[in-house]
This record gives C-alpha cells, sequence and structure tokens, in this order.
C-alpha cells in the first residue's frame, strides 16, 4: 500500500461497541452537488489535469447503440497514453498498489498496464442522487457497525468519517433494482487451460427499489438467485441468497439445491472465509463483488485518499465479439484488453480482529470515489505477506445508468493461478428490467424451480 495520501487523515474503527456514527449536517450535505458530485467524490480535477472535473458521467447512450444490445465502447479511438511494465515500474511505483506491483515483478514482461485517458463515466439516475443527499442527513451506523439505518436505495454515506462507512457504501451502492444475466467463471491452470463454469444470475434489490421504505424492503438488501448451466455435472445446482441489512438482527439467509440428493438446504456457512463455490480455493465467499457481508470480523481503518492506477471503463473486455478465449492466458489475463485510468481512490485498510479466524488477517481496499465500487483489493497470510491481488473491470452501463463490474478476478501470487468471473461466451446483454417479483426468491419458489 503507498504512502502517497491525498487526504491526511486515519481514522480507526477500533472498539465502538454500543456507539451510533451520526449523520451529516445540513450544511455538510450542501457541499454534495457542489463542491463534491452527488454520490460524495470531489467534482474537481487534480492539479495537473490528469484527472479531469466530474461533469455527470456517461448519462446517455453513445451513438450506434440500440437497447437489447451488449454495451459498445463509446471511447473506441482511445489508445493507450503508455504501458507500465516490470522495466519501469519505478517511474509509476506511487500511484500502484502493492498488489499490481508485485504482479509486474513477477509476471513481467508478459503482464503489463496499460494506462489511457481517464474518463468519469460512473452516473447513476437523478433519484438516486436526491435519495444519497437524504441518506447523508439521516444514516446511522448501527452498534458495533454491523448495520446501517435510515437509509435506502444507494450508499448510505456520501461524505464518509471512517473505513467502515466507506465498505457499506460500497456493500449498499446503487445497481439497478433488478437484473438478470448470464456469465462464466474458470480457475486457470498454470499453462492456461481451463474448464467454464456456467451460471445465470438473478438480482432482485429490495433495498433499492424506488418507493420502498425500511418496513417494505423486511431487513433485506438484495435477493439472489444462480442456476448452473455448464458443465453437466454442475448443471441443475441452485443457489439462493437472502442478503441482509443488519447483520445481527437476521444473518445472511442462504440455500443450495443439489441435483444429485434433489434437494433444498440450508448453507449456513457460505460466508466470510467459505470457499467460493467452483473457485478451487482461489477465493473465498467474501471476495464475490470484491467484499460482501457482514463487516463484523474487522476492525476498518480510513487511511484517505489517493491517485491510483485502476482497473476502469473496461469495454474491451466488455465486447460481445470477446470469447474467453480471447482473455485467459497463463497466470494470468490478457493485459492487452485490460484498461487502467487514473483516479482517486479511498484506501481502506482491515485488520482482523482479536479472536477472530479468517484466511486473510490484514486486507487493503481501493474504493473509486465516483461510484463507491471496490476497484481493487489486496490479500494477506498470516505471516504478513502479501498473498492475493483482486481486481474489478468496470463499465457504466447503459439500460440502466450503473456503473458496476463486468469483470473480476482474484491472482493467486503463491499458486501462480487466478480465479476469474464475468466471462462473456456469445451470452445477451444484461437485463435490467427482468419484471421479477420478490416472491419469486423464496426458498418455496427455489424448490419448485428445481423440480422442474
Amino acid at each position: 500500500m503507498r504512502n502517497h495520501l491525498v487526504a491526511g487523515f486515519t481514522v480507526a474503527m477500533i472498539g465502538f461497541a454500543g456507539s451510533v456514527y451520526a449523520k451529516v449536517s445540513e450544511s455538510e450535505a450542501e457541499r454534495l452537488g457542489n463542491e463534491l458530485t452527488p454520490v460524495g467524490a470531489e467534482r474537481k480535477g487534480n492539479v495537473s489535469g490528469s484527472i479531469p472535473e466530474w461533469t455527470g458521467g456517461l448519462g446517455s447512450p453513445p451513438a450506434g447503440w440500440e437497447p437489447g444490445q451488449v454495451e459498445i465502447n463509446p471511447f473506441p479511438r482511445d489508445d493507450p497514453l503508455f504501458v507500465i511494465t516490470a522495466d519501469n515500474v519505478d517511474l509509476y511505483r506511487n500511484k500502484l498498489t502493492d498488489g499490481h506491483i508485485r504482479m509486474l515483478e513477477q509476471y513481467g514482461p508478459e503482464f503489463v498496464m496499460p494506462v489511457y485517458t481517464t474518463r468519469r463515466t460512473a452516473a447513476f439516475p437523478d433519484d438516486v442522487y436526491d435519495k444519497s443527499r437524504e441518506n447523508a442527513l439521516s444514516a446511522q451506523l448501527l452498534s458495533n457497525g454491523n448495520g446501517v439505518r435510515d437509509a435506502v436505495m444507494t450508499s448510505p454515506f456520501p461524505i464518509p468519517e471512517n473505513g467502515l462507512q466507506v465498505i457499506w457504501n460500497h456493500i449498499l451502492r446503487y445497481r439497478g433494482e433488478e437484473l438478470s444475466f448470464r456469465s462464466s467463471s474458470a480457475t486457470p491452470q498454470v499453462n492456461g487451460s481451463y474448464n467454464q463454469v456456467v451460471n445465470q444470475y438473478d438480482y432482485f434489490f429490495a433495498y433499492s427499489r424506488r418507493g420502498a421504505d425500511l418496513t417494505d424492503i423486511d431487513n433485506k438488501i438484495f435477493y439472489l438467485k444462480t442456476d448452473t448451466i455448464a458443465p453437466s455435472s454442475l448443471a441443475g445446482t441452485i443457489t439462493l441468497v437472502h442478503e441482509t441489512l443488519d447483520q445481527i438482527r437476521s444473518p445472511r439467509l442462504a440455500w443450495r439445491y443439489d441435483a444429485g440428493s434433489r434437494r433444498l438446504r440450508r448453507s449456513p456457512n457460505l460466508a466470510y472465509e467459505t470457499d467460493l463455490p467452483n473457485a478451487s480455493s482461489l477465493r473465498s465467499v467474501d471476495q464475490k463483488d470484491m467484499y460482501n457481508g457482514a463487516p463484523n470480523q474487522y476492525d476498518w481503518e480510513l487511511k484517505g485518499k489517493q491517485e491510483m492506477f485502476v482497473p476502469y471503463n473496461a469495454y474491451r473486455l466488455h465486447d460481445e465479439s470477446v470469447r474467453p478465449d480471447d482473455v485467459i492466458r497463463p497466470r494470468h489475463i490478457n493485459q492487452q484488453l485490460a484498461r487502467y485510468e487514473l483516479h482517486r481512490v479511498w484506501v481502506v485498510e482491515a485488520k482482523l480482529r482479536t479472536g477472530i479466524s479468517h484466511i486473510y488477517p490484514r486486507r487493503v481496499f481501493y474504493v473509486d470515489e465516483d461510484s463507491w465500487q471496490i476497484l481493487a483489493s489486496e490479500e494477506y497470510d498470516s505471516e504478513g505477506e502479501l498473498w492475493r491481488l483482486s481486481e474489478a473491470h468496470n463499465i457504466s452501463y447503459y439500460s440502466e445508468p450503473v456503473f458496476w463490474t463486468t469483470m473480476e478476478m482474484t491472482y493467486d501470487l503463491k499458486a501462480q493461478r487466478y480465479y476469474i468471473d464475468g466471462l462473456d461466451d456469445g451470452f445477451r446483454a444484461y437485463d435490467f428490467n427482468p419484471g421479477f417479483r420478490g416472491n419469486e426468491f423464496s426458498a418455496s419458489a427455489a424448490r419448485r424451480a428445481a423440480r422442474r
């Protein structure tokens, strides 16, 4: 983790049991939409101009895109400004994560980081911006920080005071009201050979439903159902998750249907450090979406804000013509398809609490100021050594203005292997309006679907 922080403050979330972190004042909230963007980022660019002013993001689709199509690249004429390699890494060291430095040094010359013009594309609907300001005035962390109250729809703390608020901003960021898509994952061998696991993902974001209040959402953030399509040995496996807002009052509920046993069973251990299914022990459950679940195992420290080269505007990886063979390479993805840009990120360090067990005693997260999306994270082992680097390659979607991942991966620097999710094999565009109803995500509905 680099030491040159833009914001010179450190706030530790240690030992605050019984306390509640309060909403901001009316005068502070007035900054939103003025010197701050509606979601709390610095509107202005940096002094050098390498980070531009935020002027609304990519609020409308580029010419040539039609509803129902996969997103096209809005910047087809962009070429890299420069490429970071193992040979020139020292020139850029103060703007790179420790994980990216290790990747460059360990996997150079094949692993490179092409850096493009910074495009601040993150944009959301106007009512999300309105709700962001309302949340700023009302949202509070629950005791011990294991939940949030008096917030709905989007990130609750657009002007954060501590690391835990930043992580909750990521967990509760706006991702639409519902979503249906298909993608595949893989865990390539060291030589680059791989097998795909294809899943259908269906989300119902109760927390983000327009017009919903805290009573309506019944303490739920979202409902998720995944249905494994391939390979045939796993086909028919269904996972159902009810993700909760107050995770002490009601922890995450999860069920799994195994086609072999033809039974839907509760999965109480589908959380924290448990191996993510079909990830070959290269990723834990709480690394899905870069970080998810109750944050109660760690003390969270906000290190400040820093300008860093991070994955951004990954439209080349998202392109409908790109297939898994184009992306997967031995030890890391095809970096010629990746895009990195200079952005300001919040840096949050998580250290395991005394008496708690987790495979990652220390983690560092780099959170986009424009969207509250975690863009990269570093995971450390029990000896304090850097073990894994995770990346989220993101785009702004068009049919519903959201900034979200199109592809995620976790690189294991010891095993020299990686887990990748979000591979497109000719699948249809993400559908942000599939017309789901909440009762379609009950355990009984999943059981009926499995038996059909």
